[in-house]
């Protein structure tokens, strides 16, 4: 049965670097070698690990990108996690980062799926880890559920992952900020990228979300349902939203758990898009652009009581 659980507890301290051991970690893919970070907890014995993946764009292994992104979110939900006897891994995507560069044009959905592959791969061979799960961040939680079709998660996590279509939800937010004029071309544009076609006459206002080099990974982005693709997953399932998210709001994490019998849905209040914090309106910009500001309370929480329940067998 799908349990919605508010959360609202204590906000986890940045850990010494003497409670934890981080080492750098890469994995080849077809288009070179990925860079990553793995953070271990002390002592002896085995530990369960979790894949962090980040969001769109040109977001990196600690919730950074070069210029308006400044958190350090997954970097400080990767040592508190450590505090908790669970390691973590985290990586800058193919072209983000120490990662290699790709051409834009190249790059597809189904890619990042694979290359989750094959670092769940390597880490199945660290006799560290009993069992593997993924811990996807927005756009990175649709990716996990493709990758869940290649790969075994014992536990999959979506953080702040959307509940519909990305073309339903690109829609909505265009809606919101264009005149009717501009959207109605930028709907026609959407349809027929979601047919598979690629679109020479797009409106040129909006050259920027629609130039023809990203055009085919739009096509590769709207092809999938996150609803039918979470309802699919065999492992253990938790939905994490934000009560303060602007981008995906907790209905999104709704939408996802009722899918699925085996999810359980984790209503985190004040918690930002970002993962961070957010005590009032104001904070928003904040959650955005201050790597200082803590995480949410009860986010560590809730992934601590799902990631270490005792192993069952995934997909």
């Amino acid at each position: 049965m799908t349990r919605c659980c508010p959360i609202l507890l204590w906000v986890a301290a940045p850990l010494a670097a003497a409670d934890f051991t981080s080492e750098p970690v890469e994995v080849k893919v077809p288009i070179g070698i990925l860079k990553g970070t793995l953070i271990v907890p002390p002592g002896k014995g085995t530990f369960p690990v979790a894949v962090i993946h980040a969001g769109s764009g040109p977001t990196d292994r600690d919730c950074n990108q070069p210029l308006l992104l400044k958190t350090d979110a997954f970097k400080m939900l990767a040592e508190a996690l450590a505090a908790k006897r669970i390691a973590t891994l985290r990586f800058d995507k193919r072209a983000v980062g120490a990662s290699p560069k790709v051409k834009e044009e190249d790059v597809r959905l189904e890619q990042y799926a694979d290359d989750v592959t094959a670092w769940v791969e390597l880490l199945r061979k660290d006799k560290r880890f009993d069992r593997v799960a993924f811990v996807g961040h927005s756009e990175g939680a649709l990716i996990g559920v493709i990758a869940a079709g290649k790969t075994k998660f014992d536990a999959f996590v979506s953080l702040c992952g959307p509940g519909e279509p990305l073309a339903i939800t690109l829609r909505a937010q265009l809606k919101k900020n264009l005149s009717k004029e501009l959207y109605e071309a930028a709907d026609k544009t959407i349809t027929e990228l979601e047919t598979g076609h690629e679109v020479k006459d797009y409106p040129k206002d909006l050259t920027i979300l629609f130039r023809p080099s990203v055009q085919p990974f739009l096509i590769s982005l709207f092809r999938p349902d996150p609803v039918k693709l979470v309802a699919d997953l065999k492992c253990p399932v938790l939905i994490v939203s934000g009560g303060a998210d602007i981008q995906i709001p907790p209905e999104h994490g709704k939408k996802l758990a009722a899918a699925n019998p085996k999810a359980k849905l984790v209503i985190v209040e004040k918690m930002s898009h970002t993962l961070k914090l957010v005590d009032k309106p104001d904070d928003q910009k904040a959650a955005y652009t201050d790597p200082k500001r803590p995480l949410a309370a009860g986010l560590v929480e809730a992934l601590t009581e799902f990631l270490t329940k005792p192993a069952e067998k995934g997909r």
